[in-house]
């Protein structure tokens, strides 16, 4: 293990565009929904309706945020549908699992998606046993990273030291609260963001976790 992480004994990771490439375009899909259900609940175009997206996850944290705070929406029925996407993009990644699977102390995932989302996710990049729990956008509350709130409420679920823990997502902002309470932040540059230098609330940065966690705790690749 690199000296700079045997500190490290909880590794929470972000699902989306982090732990599978940006570029299968997985969230381009869901993107596409949430459009189509904004166009239905509001009568806008589809311009219209993909601006007024763009805006609720920029004022709200995510799209869903900004519905449930204006409209009402109900989650459950909200990601069922803009989840509702064909995982065929994604391909098992063994040594992504192998990675995982060497890291000593304990794994979670950390998404401002919900957990059945995850669990079809993970299952087809060969993840499924991989991860003790998953603390989805319910377990939030609905407060979404890079709410402060949901950091709170996940180191609390599961007891966890932030000075004792490491966190990988691929959105430069959504490192900034987890650096504040004192994790490890790892980014994700793989894609989701104009390339651009790495911000100084971040520790690491690399292109593929798979890679970068070989490199790291010294594992066959």
């Amino acid at each position: 293990m690199h000296p700079a992480l045997a500190h490290i004994d909880a590794w929470v990771f972000d699902l989306d565009n982090t732990l599978y490439p940006a570029a299968c375009d997985l969230f381009g899909q869901i993107d596409r929904r949430m459009t189509a259900y904004v166009m239905r609940l509001t009568g806008l175009d589809a311009g219209a309706a993909c601006a007024l997206q763009k805006q609720l996850y920029h004022e709200h944290g995510t799209t869903l945020s900004g519905l449930m705070q204006l409209h009402g929406v109900d989650p459950h029925a909200f990601l069922a549908d803009v989840h509702d996407v064909e995982m065929a993009v994604l391909a098992e990644d063994r040594r992504l699992v192998a990675a995982i699977a060497a890291l000593p102390g304990r794994k979670l995932v950390f998404t401002n998606g919900d957990a059945p989302y995850a669990a079809r996710v993970l299952d087809r990049l060969g993840l499924g046993a991989s991860f003790e729990a998953v603390h989805d956008i319910h377990a939030c509350a609905y407060l979404p990273k890079p709410r402060a709130e949901a950091y709170a409420s996940m180191v609390a679920a599961f007891g966890i030291d932030p000075a004792r823990a490491l966190f990988a997502d691929d959105l430069q902002r959504n490192l900034a609260p987890a650096k504040a309470i004192g994790m490890t932040t790892l980014w994700v540059d793989n894609g989701s963001e104009p390339q651009g230098p790495a911000a100084p609330h971040i520790d690491f940065a690399t292109a593929d976790v798979g890679d970068w966690l070989h490199a790291m705790t010294g594992t066959p690749a």
